[in-house]
């Protein structure tokens, strides 16, 4: 792959301010396209897009195809993947088993407004892989998944309140990134501080009398590829079957990192977890379930179930390739080689950081991995300095330079198509940031 612009051209530093206004400049002239098409959507669109994860300055690149691990922007300029979809894209852009099953679904039909076979057959397979799962549902995204498994929580024990730790987030209207949002679903929610066992323990037992469910990623995703310690999901674990309450499991991007998800590598099982992304093959998707008796609220066989509806929550294109993509591709063995190959990219990450010296390390579990820019340990979010965000954003365009597509927070989500050749080349991108730019991160 060919970057867009010669990597060389990179500017070797002054101030991070130069740097950034020269590799913005580099960005932009090598995307006309991009920018036309960014102002014309704006015309239509608040912020010229729909998704604001992909709106980033001076303007999203607009891409126009994939295949495997690689991509090409409307502009001509082709990229290694490693976005991965924000952890959904993990069979790649053109997995042709997936293809051909898609193909074949729409041919007998796109939506049939009734019950399938396939969402049975899917809903065995996640049963058997998650240890928490005793019966599940289908929703559209990991938002409704949470929402739903809030709702299940509620309705279960006749409680209102829920715990969530700040910084986290659980989907467009579950978001506690910044301490909580406008858009947020109106529950109550009282936010406690990730990897804080003791300040935890303290709020459940303050609410326990009205408290439903503590609610968490066992390593937090957009919050920065932030792992959970086993002792804190463990000590949560007791906490909340003394108090009665319910212990979910946001396993929305997680559940890549083993067959079963974080909940079998830590052998702590929650009542609830939300589920999506991924699991049906790059079609949209969200799921929830576990306890059965919990489940049973939403048991139309019973009187007073709760509803729980949705037009597509069973679309067959979503149902057909889950299907496929859980039943026969990613097996144990494709999960447990994708985690140790991301393991083993991020012990060399940090390998690089520490042999340049400078102030950067990588996070996460397996497949996700996300950079900061700051020494010691990373136990929960934080408020980043100005000058870590404009190192974050450097990297992000240093990357883009060089022919690597990655979130603009930095985090990488592989996919089953990248293997060592791609692992490699993103090794060597990060070791020429990290010794071009090493006087400015020396300074963070």
């Amino acid at each position: 792959m060919t970057p867009p612009l010669d990597a060389s051209a990179a500017p070797r530093n002054s101030d991070l301010e130069a740097a950034l206004a020269e590799a913005r400049e580099n960005y932009s002239r090598a995307r006309p396209k991009s920018a036309t098409a960014h102002e014309t959507a704006r015309t239509v669109m608040p912020g010229g897009n729909t998704r604001t994860t992909l709106f980033y300055t001076p303007f999203p690149t607009a891409m126009k195809s994939g295949q495997g691990c690689y991509l090409e922007d409307i502009d001509g300029n082709k990229y290694l993947d490693l976005c991965g979809e924000y952890t959904a894209g993990l069979f790649g852009h053109s997995d042709p088993r997936i293809q051909a099953m898609l193909h074949k679904v729409i041919e007998n039909g796109i939506s049939l407004a009734a019950v399938g076979e396939n969402e049975a057959k899917l809903a065995a397979i996640l049963c058997a892989r998650f240890p928490a799962l005793e019966l599940v549902r289908f929703t559209n995204s990991g938002t409704e998944a949470n929402l739903m498994a809030v709702a299940a929580a509620r309705a279960h024990t006749g409680r209102s309140k829920i715990i969530a730790f700040r910084g986290g987030y659980h989907g467009g209207v579950m978001s506690f990134v910044t301490g909580g949002s406008v858009v947020n679903a109106p529950f109550s929610v009282t936010l406690a501080e990730y990897n804080d066992l003791p300040g935890t323990l303290a709020l459940i037992r303050e609410h326990a009398a009205d408290l439903a469910a503590v609610l968490l990623e066992p390593m937090m995703g957009s919050g920065g590829c932030i792992p959970a310690t086993r002792e804190f999901l463990a000590g949560l674990r007791d906490a909340t079957r003394e108090v009665g309450a319910m212990l979910i499991f946001d396993e929305v991007m997680t559940s890549r990192h083993t067959a079963g998800g974080l909940q079998k590598l830590h052998g702590i099982t929650p009542d609830l977890v939300s589920l999506g992304k991924y699991i049906a093959g790059g079609m949209s998707f969200g799921a929830f379930g576990g306890r059965a008796d919990v489940m049973s609220v939403f048991d139309s066989h019973k009187p007073n179930a709760l509803t729980h509806s949705g037009t597509f929550n069973n679309n067959v294109l979503s149902m057909s390739a889950g299907t496929l993509a859980m039943g026969e591709i990613f097996d144990d063995m494709a999960a447990e080689d994708l985690r140790k190959r991301g393991d083993g990219l991020r012990d060399a990450l940090n390998g690089i950081c520490a042999k340049h010296k400078v102030a950067m390390q990588f996070t996460g579990i397996g497949s996700m991995v996300q950079p900061h820019f700051r020494l010691g340990p990373i136990l929960r979010p934080y408020a980043a300095s100005p000058q870590e965000e404009g190192l974050r954003e450097l990297f992000f365009l240093d990357m883009m330079q060089a022919g690597i597509y990655i979130a603009r927070r930095g985090m990488v989500a592989l996919s089953l198509p990248v293997g060592e050749p791609e692992l490699l080349r993103y090794i060597v991108a990060v070791e020429e940031f990290c010794a071009s730019r090493k006087p400015l991160m020396a300074a963070a």
